[in-house]
């Protein structure tokens, strides 16, 4: 039978669709203006000789930017810069577990009058800029003066200071304070997760004996898949773009640590400091890297479709 659709229903629904577009399009507008614009527009540059935004002189040299890069002296530059980020990416997505998850897991089972008030104190450091959150850092662990090494030496924990630019803890330490900063983010995400789960399955899986880790794996982790490959995604393009966090820990500095593959192609392209190489050869860095990135998160995607 043919649906009746009253004029009413119809302007009502015409209504609905102006408003969602109203709420869509500053976010679309500013994505697409920071994002997908900027990206158009270096997909032509790198098949060039372009040194910077205001040469003039460019010619056309196919693919030689990609040949450039994986030869002296940028690979000894590049390649560094790669592994000290990927070592980054794989420390910082077991944060989003360690912190997240379990962050999420105990929001999720608190009930009690402290779990909003909880929810906004684990929120607040994804609100302050990732800049400030690296110049805290170095402020707390300063050899002389900072709090937390202070701390640590009158509690007798440790005997000297802890070196926060030293190669092992910055490897370490830089990942733990990304994903303290992100907790609330993840938590977030996890959380809407857990809320999505039907509370009747939750309740037959306690009727049946299962303990809590097999409700965590029977019950939970499968039906929080989204989730899950939604946080996955997040983490691992956003490990390879971190930028200001690395900035604030002095990476455009002395800091040769947290010098990640982004400062390395902010550094070439963009920064003028006289490193080797040219604005079109830190374009193709960010593309070999990113091309595979984003096929990555393409089939990610998929997967969670699938499943």
């Amino acid at each position: 039978m043919k649906k009746n659709i009253t004029p009413g229903y119809a302007k009502r629904k015409r209504k609905e669709f102006v408003w969602d577009i109203a709420f869509l399009a500053p976010q679309f507008i500013i994505y697409f203006t920071l994002t997908i614009l900027p990206f158009l527009i270096a997909i032509p540059i790198v098949f060039t000789d372009q040194i910077g935004f205001i040469d003039t002189d460019i010619d056309f040299i196919g693919i030689q930017n990609f040949v450039n890069i994986f030869k002296s002296p940028l690979i000894d530059m590049f390649l560094p810069a790669v592994k000290k980020t990927a070592i980054f990416m794989i420390i910082n997505y077991s944060t989003v577990f360690i912190f997240g998850m379990t962050l999420a897991l105990l929001m999720y089972e608190m009930k009690s009058k402290w779990q909003k008030p909880f929810f906004t104190v684990i929120y607040v450091p994804y609100m302050i800029s990732g800049l400030g959150i690296g110049l805290i850092m170095l402020l707390l662990f300063a050899k002389d003066t900072g709090s937390i090494n202070l701390l640590l030496l009158k509690m007798g924990i440790i005997d000297h200071a802890i070196n926060i630019k030293d190669p092992v803890v910055s490897a370490w330490m830089f990942p733990l304070m990304v994903g303290w900063r992100y907790a609330g983010f993840n938590m977030a995400i996890f959380l809407g997760g857990l809320l999505s789960i039907p509370p009747e399955t939750i309740e037959a899986s306690r009727v049946d004996g299962a303990n809590y880790l097999q409700r965590l794996w029977h019950i939970y982790f499968p039906q929080m898949f989204s989730s899950i490959m939604i946080a996955t995604v997040i983490c691992l393009i956003g490990s390879w773009g971190l930028f200001d966090e690395a900035v604030g820990m002095g990476a455009l500095a002395a800091n040769k640590n947290v010098r990640f593959l982004s400062i390395l192609i902010f550094k070439i392209g963009f920064a003028g400091t006289g490193q080797s190489g040219t604005l079109s050869e830190a374009l193709t860095m960010a593309m070999a890297i990113n091309v595979p990135l984003l096929g990555i998160g393409i089939l990610l995607s998929k997967l969670q479709k699938k499943q």
